[in-house]
């Protein structure tokens, strides 16, 4: 397709999954519903079906069919517009920061900061203090940012205390609080990568850190789209997360969370780029650098722009179909694998509300498990000892109790 016969759809395509889904209106999901309204939103990912279950809906989530084309209005402003584009482009990354906030109730747009990675925000937030950091974190945090937390240790720029599980396997609000003085920053999973645990008590962490005066970051990459998120109420300081998972809007659209009261003060970061600016295109090159209002002085360097419009569709669908309706099908889904498995003599651990949006099976020889489903027709994934399995509003019943026929037999 040529370059001048790409679309600009200017969303046109999230308006069509909009109004696809409007007639589910607010009732509970149901297979029939799913079927008829959503399934079809998704025809050109689910043609892999026909050899394989998805259930690392944990990993990479599956894009809708409008991706494709969202990313083409992205390519066509390139291609009409060249340097030009970037007014299309910044409007994208504005309406992208919108849907966000919009998403996780906070009240400015301008508080979600565009990002690469998680890592990157954790990087910012950490080169914001003066001096090195003091940070209080767990044994149990993401590999990205539990590597740039011992790297900054290691180079003596920052001090890291960890706290580890118990021997339950969980981690506990009180043994961080315990270990809360001489803190600056707390570091700490919502919902921890690999065990799917939710962290309990939460609210009664963010206030012990406040009492200190220290600041808390949460990250919240495995609850964002599964558990309604309220960041406004929580009262958190920093939060990252991005749309590779649940949000299905693949690699690279990332966010750093600044809460309102940070952005009301002076507070920047030695992250930079020229895009923290106040009006970065007029060139100026003040010492020191005049940097732009809010949020926007959290900005680094010339970023992706495509990867908003990569975002757009999963965000859109996401937000019409509703955190908390995708929530209560999820807790079926698990439900009913976790009691099918059993029936079979196979036990796993996160069916309850405790959980986030996977179920662990222990296996000692997990990796080897993991190759053999896959080889198998059933897409999952291992952390330790532990295989991941996360049904998704696309998985059909029948394909749930044929890949569990399929645990079943390996296991």
């Amino acid at each position: 397709m040529a370059a001048a016969e790409i679309s600009n759809g200017n969303f046109s395509e999230s308006c069509s999954i909009t109004k696809t889904l409007k007639p589910l209106g607010t009732a509970p999901l149901d297979e029939d519903t799913i079927a008829h309204y959503v399934l079809p939103l998704f025809s050109c990912i689910l043609k892999r079906d026909v050899k394989e279950t998805y259930l690392a809906n944990h990993s990479l989530g599956r894009p809708l069919d409008a991706t494709i084309n969202d990313l083409a209005e992205g390519m066509n402003a390139w291609y009409t517009h060249l340097d030009e584009a970037w007014d299309p482009w910044w409007k994208e990354m504005d309406a992208w920061r919108a849907a966000t906030a919009n998403l996780l109730n906070a009240s400015r747009a301008d508080c979600i900061v565009p990002k690469t990675s998680a890592g990157q925000g954790l990087r910012s937030v950490l080169n914001s203090f003066g001096t090195p950091p003091r940070v209080l974190t767990t044994t149990g945090e993401f590999d990205s940012l539990d590597h740039i937390l011992k790297q900054y240790a290691t180079t003596n720029h920052a001090t890291v205390t960890w706290v580890a599980a118990r021997e339950d396997g969980c981690f506990y609000v009180n043994d961080l609080i315990d270990k809360l003085n001489d803190v600056d920053l707390v570091v700490v999973s919502h919902v921890f990568f690999a065990t799917g645990q939710i962290l309990a008590d939460l609210p009664q962490l963010i206030s012990a850190t406040h009492q200190v005066n220290a600041y808390i970051l949460l990250d919240v990459y495995h609850s964002y789209g599964v558990l309604p998120l309220d960041v406004t109420a929580l009262d958190i300081d920093f939060a990252v997360a991005g749309s590779y998972k649940y949000l299905r809007g693949g690699p690279g659209a990332c966010w750093l969370y600044v809460s309102p009261k940070i952005l009301m003060t002076e507070r920047t970061t030695r992250d930079t780029g020229w895009f923290a600016k106040k009006d970065p295109f007029s060139y100026h090159r003040a010492i020191p650098p005049i940097l732009a209002d809010g949020g926007n002085r959290w900005l680094e360097s010339t970023f992706n722009p495509l990867s908003f419009y990569q975002a757009r569709a999963g965000l859109t669908f996401v937000t019409t179909i509703g955190v908390s309706r995708l929530r209560a099908w999820s807790l079926k889904q698990k439900r009913f694998i976790a009691e099918a498995l059993r029936r079979n003599g196979v036990f796993c651990r996160g069916e309850g509300e405790e959980y986030g949006a996977f179920l662990i099976v222990s296996h000692k020889n997990s990796s080897d498990f993991v190759t053999r489903l896959k080889t198998a027709g059933v897409n999952v994934d291992a952390r330790n000892e532990g295989v991941r399995l996360t049904p998704d509003i696309l998985n059909t019943e029948t394909q749930l109790t044929r890949a569990v026929e399929i645990i079943a037999e390996l296991f």
